[in-house]
């Protein structure tokens, strides 16, 4: 799982050099309720279905608290980012593009 701030995007190449492997991609959206057990727009690293590895983009590091979805869609919860990478396992990359630096 890849986890970014709201106003970024995934960088596939840094998520699959972060992973360790050659090439990453999207799960198909009819896929992601199988995997998950989540609906598009209430994923969360939180209670999969499966312990998935998570990566967090490394922006995380900038902020008291931050907000992930809560499994529901329009569903959040604050928490600090050291709670939240504790408990998800997650490694910390530079895995997000801002959509400014995009050009969007």
């Amino acid at each position: 799982m890849a986890v970014v701030p709201g106003d970024a995007e995934v960088n596939l190449k840094s998520l699959a050099a972060a992973s360790g492997d050659r090439k990453i991609h999207l799960v198909p959206l009819k896929e992601l309720l199988g995997l998950t057990g989540y609906i598009r727009g209430g994923v969360t690293a939180f209670a999969a279905k499966k312990d998935y590895p998570v990566f967090v983009d490394e922006t995380i590091e900038l902020f008291d608290v931050i907000s992930i979805s809560a499994g529901v869609r329009g569903v959040q919860i604050l928490t600090a980012p050291e709670d939240y990478l504790r408990v998800t396992k997650g490694r910390i990359a530079a895995i997000g593009i801002g959509r400014t630096e995009d050009g969007q």
